[in-house]
């Protein structure tokens, strides 16, 4: 028997005030991004105050909104956009749209600057372990993501944030960030590199530092002597910058946990992508986190479905014998191809269905073309809403 999944209402989550937090996640290439933009102008349009924050690099919601690029400011959706599209964002109920792409090194540039003095701030920016921790060190994009959601929600200034994460699995690595934050300023190294600094009093400095020294030797030899200094040097701030972030990034965690976040999970009808959706269900599920349900998107579909593929190849096959119409031959073989493709599509979606059925589904037809203003943006806010 043929599962069939409930249907996500979600011009429900757009206007329950409750909702605060949306959170886009799935695998890259299925059309997360537009989807984060188009629940935005959605919301925006519905009377809702909306920030999108999308942490993929690449430009696709800046143009899809008329802007040529987004950084780590948020910036305003005016109205009077394209000549195609003269109104731009409907700000009459009192809604409005930002948008900003996270800039991880700018956003670790304002922890330091806002909870050290600014001697020690300084000090730190300029040190080259510093540098290379804030742009490239594993993990920092899923820590500054954390840190940048919790900035818009403590903030108070948009009543509803739409997160757009980056593709695949790694979408749910900030979830880990505080865990993983803690493993590294707990870990041993850090604690040997912080133990002279901490040390109580003039007898514990000295066993400390010769059993310092012991290490450091070997580390000299390894990393360096201007590597090691860099690193002592930068270590010696953590507890002062980072024991507030750990905290927040805890807080932010717990508070995606909350009533009033919804996620939402964005996936395409193909193998892989159901695959993936069916892991970001269960993790989710594992991490206590609210699952709203999921958008299927780019769904083929045919303006003739009584027409299955097996007669339309046969009538196909009938013409071609006879030698006329082929014109019409191509157009039925053509049909046969896309009743074929998505009936594999609605058989990975039956797939899904059985293993997760009380997870709520939307289908979003496929457009002839891609998604890059608001015009379009709009059409996939109501294709969502359908």
């Amino acid at each position: 028997m043929t599962r069939t999944a409930p249907a996500l209402d979600i011009d429900a989550i757009l206007d329950d005030e409750s909702t605060r937090i949306i959170v886009c996640c799935g695998s890259g290439g299925v059309g997360k991004t537009t989807t984060a933009a188009a629940l935005g102008l959605r919301a925006a349009e519905r009377g809702r105050s909306v920030v999108v924050l999308t942490v993929d690099p690449a430009r696709r919601l800046a143009q899809s909104m008329g802007l040529t690029e987004l950084d780590n400011t948020p910036r305003r959706i005016k109205d009077g956009g394209s000549p195609a599209d003269p109104d731009g964002v409907n700000a009459e109920n009192g809604g409005a749209l930002h948008a900003m792409m996270l800039d991880m090194k700018r956003t670790f540039d304002e922890i330091i600057e806002a909870h050290a003095d600014p001697q020690r701030a300084q000090q730190i920016l300029s040190n080259p372990f510093y540098q290379s921790l804030s742009s490239s060190f594993s993990g920092t994009q899923e820590y500054m993501a954390m840190e940048k959601l919790g900035q818009l929600r403590r903030s108070g200034d948009w009543d509803l944030i739409v997160v757009d994460t980056p593709p695949s699995r790694s979408a749910l690595d900030f979830l880990d960030a505080p865990e993983r934050l803690g493993r590294f300023l707990d870990g041993k190294l850090i604690r040997i590199l912080t133990a002279p600094a901490k040390a109580g009093g003039r007898s514990a400095f000295k066993l400390l530092n010769a059993g310092f020294g012991i290490v450091a030797g070997v580390l000299t030899k390894v990393l360096g002597a201007q590597v090691l200094k860099d690193i002592q040097t930068f270590v010696s701030a953590l507890d002062a910058v980072f024991g507030g972030f750990r905290q927040r990034a805890e807080q932010t965690y717990r508070l995606l946990q909350a009533p009033g976040t919804a996620f939402l999970i964005v996936a395409a009808p193909e193998r892989d992508a159901m695959r993936e959706a069916s892991y970001f269900v269960e993790r989710l599920a594992e991490d206590r986190m609210p699952l709203a349900g999921v958008v299927v998107n780019r769904v083929h579909q045919s303006p003739a479905p009584a027409l299955s593929a097996a007669r339309s190849l046969a009538a196909a096959e009938d013409l071609e014998a006879r030698g006329d119409h082929e014109l019409t031959a191509a157009v039925l073989r053509l049909h046969a191809d896309r009743m074929q493709l998505a009936a594999r599509e609605q058989r990975e979606q039956e797939h899904f269905t059985s293993a997760h059925p009380t997870v709520p589904l939307v289908q979003v037809p496929a457009m002839p073309e891609d998604v890059h203003d608001l015009v379009g943006l709009r059409q996939i806010g109501r294709l969502l809403a359908s």
